[in-house]
């Protein structure tokens, strides 16, 4: 692949694993929270805690470069679940434009990959 493009998606794949992780690890250190806010929006409590972890830990998979593809589809998958569930009646701004940014981001990610500065690139690279 095109050096540039696969630099494009090392950026790509490091500011949506960033994001992720941080709001993942958010919902995690105030579950409590979480599932009151989840519940408030009509959602059930398994729904918070199973968000809280696909984010940390889609996230964290990111940021490390492993399994980015099925990483970038769930969290694509939960993209789309905040955007349907929580954000839409909302409108675009103020919105759901941050969460459809990251579905974008996802979207991305999930059709090409990324390989730059991965543990998958180290790996396969060490076997050959």
């Amino acid at each position: 692949m095109n050096r540039r493009v696969e630099w494009g998606l090392l950026a790509g794949r490091l500011i949506l694993g960033v994001i992720m992780f941080a709001h993942g690890i958010q919902k995690l250190a105030g579950m409590d929270n979480t599932v009151a806010l989840f519940e408030k929006i009509g959602q059930p409590a398994w729904l918070a805690y199973f968000t809280a972890i696909v984010e940390a830990a889609g996230g964290a998979a990111l940021i490390l470069g492993v399994f980015v593809v099925p990483s970038a589809i769930i969290l694509g998958l939960t993209m789309l679940g905040a955007i349907v569930l929580a954000k839409l009646q909302m409108g675009l701004i103020g919105g759901f434009e941050f969460p459809l940014s990251l579905l974008g981001l996802s979207i991305i990610l999930a059709v090409t990959g990324s390989r730059k500065f991965s543990i998958a690139e180290i790996i396969t690279n060490e076997k050959s």
